[in-house]
């Protein structure tokens, strides 16, 4: 009888906050919902041309939040969050998608709901947008 071992891939990415491992001293690094998470916050932070070498990975979100905040400007935010996660990140499936504008903190409510690929886990990425300049 043959056994067979099923390998789900195990992600990883460095832990760009830095921090320290407390007993190696090494840049501690993200596995796994954690690194994907990441990823995805990440390329919705990161601008057009802001990766040398790389111009065209980002998104046009940051630029839409010095439009005014208001229902459009959500519709736009959302479909620019959609269209950089499924050129950008394939290990994602998502489920849902949900922009709502909040005009008392200037900003807008991100929540993501998605599946791995090769997982059954749901994750939910919850962010808050705003401009900072």
């Amino acid at each position: 009888m043959v056994d067979i071992i099923s390998r789900k891939p195990d992600y990883s990415d460095l832990d760009l906050d830095f921090l320290p491992h407390p007993t190696t001293k090494d840049v501690m690094k993200k596995t796994g919902v954690e690194a994907i998470k990441r990823s995805v916050r990440n390329l919705l932070l990161t601008n057009f041309y802001d990766r040398p070498f790389r111009p065209g990975i980002g998104s046009n979100a940051l630029k839409l939040l010095f439009d005014n905040v208001t229902p459009i400007t959500a519709n736009f935010l959302n479909n620019a969050i959609r269209e950089t996660l499924v050129n950008f990140e394939p290990r994602i499936n998502i489920q849902q998608l949900e922009v709502n504008f909040d005009p008392d903190n200037n900003g807008f409510n991100v929540k993501l709901y998605f599946v791995i690929v090769n997982r059954n886990e749901p994750v939910i990425v919850n962010l808050f947008l705003e401009r900072i300049r």
